[in-house]
């Protein structure tokens, strides 16, 4: 199930704007082309979104 910016895990309601569109983008990214399981792919999304905000 791929998630929009306005249907997303309850993970991400409290993250930035900016981090949470990112962590959307890779948590679909890994889920679709990773074939990740999204439990996981949800952590991991948020850890590099989180990441990726602090270097841009």
């Amino acid at each position: 199930m791929p998630w929009t910016k306005n249907d997303y895990p309850d993970s991400m309601k409290n993250l930035d704007k900016k981090v949470r569109d990112k962590a959307i983008e890779i948590a679909n990214a890994l889920v679709e082309e990773e074939n990740m399981d999204e439990g996981r792919a949800i952590p991991i999304a948020i850890s590099k979104a989180k990441e990726w905000a602090e270097n841009h």
